[in-house]
């Protein structure tokens, strides 16, 4: 008989959690310290990775994704982004869009209109929101050689992924220690307003401090950015897990050991960067 571990409040196996966490910062630190364009690979795995994650989750519902040319558009909506900018981002969304959907006529009729908006949903949620990563990176330039902690770019990375943990930190210690009321029991019983009193401390006390000791921004617009990302990513964690709810999943996978998967840490990451994105490129740069 197998034995079933018990993780207690956390809901996790915590030890695996921090293992995974680590190497992924390593591999996200060593890439835009010494080579940022390489950090855009690692991005664009990520899209892959998350589209096959939502495609094996739709299967549940019978919702047959069309894998192939929302991952070739995703990874081409990255690079177009972090070459070109922003107008090359939205053109390519748009024939990705269409090129899925002319995809799908090879499979007649019946279930057209339901895969069709399961896919332009899927590369809006992923690669679209994702790509803002790679508008925010492009800020210091797009050369072969980064410039490491100097390089605006970098630095906006550093702090949109910091200020994004810190709301996941703080929300797991104040709902593990002090948890007991619910915020939507039917969505995320493990959710507490407390856990998100702990998210909204933590965030803006990160926000200050990154972008005034790190991009040498006004102390109001950290504040403003700690509070930003702390609603988008609660709400960003509370919409895949209406997804998965809908979808009968508990998580998207088990790439991640401790975490699930790539979805399940992505969720709070493609909520938060696009408004990140919007505030540090008119307030900041």
């Amino acid at each position: 008989m197998t034995e079933v571990k018990d993780h207690g409040r956390a809901g996790r196996d915590l030890r695996a959690a921090v293992t995974s966490a680590v190497v992924l910062l390593v591999a996200i630190a060593l890439s835009l310290l010494f080579w940022k364009t390489a950090f855009m690979v690692i991005v664009a795995a990520a899209v892959v990775v998350a589209i096959w994650e939502l495609g094996r989750g739709f299967a549940a519902k019978g919702i047959d994704l069309p894998e192939q040319p929302l991952m070739i558009g995703g990874v081409v909506m990255v690079a177009v982004a972090y070459f070109w900018g922003a107008p090359a981002l939205v053109t390519a969304t748009a024939v990705t869009a269409l090129v899925t959907m002319l995809w799908l006529l090879r499979r007649g009729v019946e279930g057209y209109v339901q895969d069709a908006t399961a896919s332009v949903f899927s590369l809006v949620y992923v690669p679209f929101l994702g790509s803002f990563v790679a508008l925010l990176l492009s800020e210091g330039g797009t050369g072969i050689n980064g410039h490491g902690l100097d390089d605006p770019g970098v630095q906006g990375i550093i702090t949109f992924i910091l200020v994004t943990i810190a709301s996941d930190i703080g929300g797991y210690v104040a709902g593990v220690l002090f948890g007991k009321h619910p915020m939507a029991p039917v969505i995320s019983p493990k959710k507490s307003w407390e856990g998100f009193a702990g998210s909204f401390v933590f965030c803006l006390a990160a926000g200050w401090a990154l972008v005034v000791h790190l991009l040498d921004g006004d102390w109001w617009v950290g504040l403003l950015l700690g509070l930003i990302t702390v609603v988008m990513a609660t709400l960003g964690d509370l919409c895949e897990s209406v997804i998965k709810r809908d979808l009968g999943i508990k998580d998207m996978s088990q790439v991640i050991p401790g975490h699930g998967g790539l979805m399940d840490r992505l969720d709070s990451l493609l909520a938060t960067v696009a408004p990140i994105w919007l505030l540090l490129h008119y307030l900041v740069y």
